[in-house]
């Protein structure tokens, strides 16, 4: 790993390794940013969800603290530690609100062009100390590091979805990547109650080498009539132990989520095994994309993004 650079004036990565995270934020409201907040907020770090729509902001929160008081329900959190996590919930569509966070978790959409862009204007924001985590299953953690003039501090951290109730997050890292960020990233994730695994900077890393392939074998399965959805669901869970099958899986994810890191593996890896059937092209025209639509594979009478 190339060490970071040294600042005597901001001081670098390395100089923050023993100082304990006191605030993180979020970038990107979707699916996956209200999730990883969750993670922070449950964990006990005040946490804010950036975006730059206010609605977006607002739509973000009001997810995020809908499964937090569904986890109360649930009997998953004490009433105290909803009430806790949820006041640890802001959010903001001023970036400049975000000087003093300590990590930054950028989980914006697939798009390199985009994250370099976020990866820039954090640069003028945080503090050099900062760690920043891009949250991506697809995209060179090396590329979108070039974005920051402190490549050394950007870490992958892709977290399995959904965010709050999986427990793996892979951490990759590009050539820059320096050890005290590696390190001080695999302790924040540790005290968020993750499980991390280290990964090379590869498409799809390890999770979606394998999980891409297989969702799209599911979908084929059923697209060739071998099964039901509820019947290879039920194969899934029953025969392999999966705790939920790819169907519902999906579901949570959407159907365009899993299209654009389909297709993206695609292009780089030019294995029609991660090519998206036709049946998903058909599914996102038709507008079921899941959950947050209220249909895809399932019917749902809610939209609620993290519902079991």
């Amino acid at each position: 790993m190339t060490p970071a650079a040294t600042s005597p004036e901001t001081g670098t990565v390395e100089e923050a390794a023993s100082g304990a995270v006191k605030r993180v934020a979020v970038i990107g409201a979707g699916t996956m940013g209200s999730g990883i907040a969750v993670v922070a907020a449950r964990a006990g770090w005040p946490t804010t969800i950036y975006d730059l729509d206010e609605t977006r902001v607002k739509n973000g929160i009001e997810t995020a603290r809908g499964f937090l008081a569904k986890s109360g329900k649930l009997g998953k959190l004490s009433a105290s530690q909803v009430e806790a996590a949820s006041a640890n919930l802001t959010g903001t569509s001023r970036l400049a609100d975000l000087a003093d966070v300590d990590v930054v978790i950028e989980a914006v959409f697939e798009d390199l062009a985009v994250k370099k862009e976020v990866l820039a204007g954090l640069d003028g924001v945080i503090a050099p100390t900062a760690l920043i985590h891009t949250n991506t299953s697809t995209l060179p953690v090396t590329a979108i590091a070039a974005g920051s003039v402190h490549p050394e501090r950007v870490v992958g951290t892709h977290y399995c979805n959904p965010a709050p109730m999986m427990d793996l997050v892979e951490v990759a890292v590009s050539p820059r990547t320096s050890t005290a960020a590696i390190e001080r990233t695999r302790d924040f994730l540790r005290r968020a109650g993750k499980t991390t695994v280290l990964t090379k900077d590869r498409p799809g890393f390890i999770v979606n080498r394998f999980l891409i392939p297989w969702e799209n074998n599911c979908i084929r399965a059923l697209e060739a009539g071998l099964g039901t959805v509820e019947s290879i669901d039920a194969a899934v869970t029953g025969a392999l132990g999966h705790p939920m099958g790819p169907f519902k899986l999906l579901d949570i994810v959407g159907l365009d989520i899993h299209h654009q890191v389909a297709s993206r593996l695609y292009e780089q890896l030019r294995d029609p095994r991660f090519a998206p059937p036709p049946l998903v092209d058909r599914m996102i025209a038709a507008g079921d994309l899941g959950r947050k639509t209220g249909r895809g594979f399932y019917d749902y009478g809610d939209t609620k993004l993290f519902g079991s």
